[in-house]
Parts: structure tokens; sequence; C-alpha cells
């Protein structure tokens, strides 16, 4: 069954930089944002809970401190996103206020969504936020990640944002009408896809190139997006954007890609798991373990041929087959020195190795989960 707006309970609508900036005079698009606000009004009327993700901070700023150049240092912009968030929330809040809704700030890192008590926090605050009527708008908080540990895109961040207050949708709101087999900018005979079932190896290689400008993302992320969104039993859609009313457009059944949810349930602890968009190592097991995963059992550290990274006990692992194809993810029930040492070994020898008894499991199977 496709999905639809109008069925919605929870949604995460996501805006890019491109539709949030004016790019010739670097401002916020006021009576787009306040066609946005009135569509999101229209949502709660009917009771639906909307959380938006909202790029532009960056990019508002640049005229004020003189940063023409396309490509910034991090320094820049942590520098430009200190300035433009001023000016991005203040846009917001006076969108929503015209429509008697309370804007609520919230800036994100990826540690406030794969450190497990963040994330427990971050998703207690939506949902107060959320049950008392407000509108979270968020935004990756450049002004304190590094090079290592961002988002870098706001497709993920928001796809994030879904899995965590378990939104049974998320829209992407794009400069195009959603997915098709090739780049529609070059190729004449591009074909739009209106429903995407499953995340196949073929969808994920229609992945492109950034689009110019102040954008960071395009498709290839909010292909990645689609996978933890759908994952989390999230469905999502690419829709266009540069319209007046882009979701009441939507809702009335304009074009766009429908990325259907995982049939399977997961916990709550396994999205969280499933989700995480910066593993800290990488576990390459032989066939007979391989096998063991997918009839659904643990990873016993006899089964694990090499181990990359370096990681702490709890952090995330990905689970490579003999061939360096993805399996699964899963915590880490040992740090990496001692993963090295107990790889190839039986678990009743892991006492004589390491001097202590740790678990039997190098990943439990309650940490892992299949790819």
């Amino acid at each position: 069954m496709i999905p639809s707006l109008s069925t919605a309970q929870r949604v995460v609508v996501k805006i890019g930089s491109a539709l949030v900036v004016d790019a010739a005079h670097a401002r916020p698009r006021a009576t787009w944002l306040g066609h946005v606000a009135a569509d999101i009004a229209a949502l709660r009327t009917r009771g639906v809970d909307v959380i938006v993700v909202s790029s532009g901070a960056i990019a508002l700023a640049r005229p004020v401190l003189g940063l023409s150049r396309k490509r910034l240092k991090l320094e820049e912009k942590q520098a430009a996103a200190a300035v433009g968030q001023i000016q991005l929330a203040q846009a917001w809040s006076h969108a929503l206020s015209a429509q008697s809704l309370t804007a609520a700030q919230l800036l994100l890192t990826p540690d406030d969504t794969e450190d497990r008590r963040r994330y427990l926090n971050a998703r207690e605050t939506l949902n107060t936020l959320l049950s008392l009527g407000c509108i979270p708008v968020i935004n990756e908080n450049d002004t304190v990640a590094t090079a290592e540990i961002r988002f870098g895109d706001n497709d993920r961040l928001a796809a994030r944002v879904a899995e965590m207050v378990s939104a049974d949708q998320l829209i992407l709101l794009s400069d195009i009408d959603g997915l098709y087999t090739a780049d529609p900018r070059k190729d004449p005979d591009a074909t739009h896809i209106p429903v995407v079932e499953a995340l196949t190896a073929e969808i994920e290689a229609m992945g492109g190139e950034p689009p110019p400008g102040y954008s960071s993302g395009g498709m290839r992320t909010k292909l990645v997006a689609a996978r933890i969104a759908t994952q989390a039993g999230c469905a999502m859609a690419i829709a266009i954007g540069n319209i007046d009313h882009p979701l009441a457009a939507l809702e009335n059944g304009a074009r766009c890609t429908w990325f259907l949810p995982a049939p399977e349930g997961r916990t709550a602890r396994k999205r969280w798991i499933m989700g995480a968009l910066s593993p800290s190592g990488t576990l390459t097991v032989d066939a007979g373990a391989a096998r063991a995963l997918v009839a659904g059992k643990s990873l016993l550290p006899a089964g694990v041929r090499t181990v990359s990274g370096t990681f702490n006990r709890g952090d995330a692992l990905v689970v490579e087959g003999p061939d360096g194809t993805p399996l699964a993810r899963g915590l880490s029930a040992y740090a990496s020195d001692d993963a090295v040492r107990i790889a190839g070994h039986r678990s009743d020898k892991i006492e004589a190795i390491l001097g202590w008894r740790g678990r039997d499991e190098i990943i439990h199977r309650d940490d892992l989960v299949l790819l």
C-alpha cells in the first residue's frame, strides 16, 4: 500500500538550504517559509506531530562574514553556523508564529544520536516538545562538530530523527520530484520511479553527485537516509519543494517517490544500532560464521578472521563476510585490542588469552542487526 501524507500521525520534514535561502540575496525566503508554515499548521489541526529539519544557517551567514567560496574550511563553517543559526531560527519562529505555532530550536550532532544515553535524552526532549504542541526545528550543530564526527548533510540527520521519535513518515523536500533511473538533468531518457519497495544495489547505484550551489546533499545522501528510515519502519518520500505549499501539494497527490518501510519490525534498540552512521571498526568473518549470523546466531571469536579499526567495548561495528560484503552491524563486547587477541580462538580460551573472562560472544545476537 502506497503511503499518503493524509494518513500520517508523526512526520519529519527535511528542508535544504537551496529551498530555505534566497541565494541571490542570501536571506530567508520568507514568503515560501510562510507557505510551508501554513501547511504545517494544517497538519497540526488534524493532530499530526511535525518536526522540521532545516538547513540554511551557513548559507545565511556567508555574505555577513564575506565567505564567498563554495568550499569552506571547517572552522569557517563553524563560525558561519554560529552567526547564521540566529537568522535561521528567527525566520522559522516568525513563519510559525504567524500560524499561532511555537518553534523550538534543537542543534544535534551524530554523537547525540549514537551515544545511547544522549540519544534517549534527545528523544525525550523531542517527545515532550511535541506533547506541548511545539514545532521542533532541528539543524546539525556545526559550531561544535568536528570534521570526522559530523553528518555533513541534513538528509541523514532527518532520518535519524525520524527513527529516534518513531515517525511514520519522513519527507525530504527537494528541487526534484523523486528518484529517477538516471539524472534527468543529464539524461532525457531518465524515468521517474514512483515507489521503491526495497533498497537494492540497483536502486542505490542511482545516487548521483551533489547538486551545485549551497546544497551539500544530493540523491546519494537521500538514499542513505532512505535506508536508515525504512529499516526503522518509517516510510520516506522525496518530493518537490520549490513550489508554494509543497506539503499540501504532496498530500493532494503531487508526484514523488515513496520508499516503503521494511516489513520486518525491529526493537528500538536494534533500530538505533542499525542507524549508526559512523561504525568504529570492522570484523571480517569466515563462511561458517556468516551462515551462523544469517541463522540468527551470535558472533563468536572463533569465526572472526580480521579486526580493523580502534574501538571500545559497546561501540558499533560492521561485520563483513569473507568477500568483504557487509552482513550486519552490532555492538562489540570487547575493545579492539582484546578483539584482535581473541579473534580466531574458541570462547573457552578467552580467559587464558586475556587473563580475565568476558562474554563468550564478541557480538551477542541481541546486539546484532543483519543488513
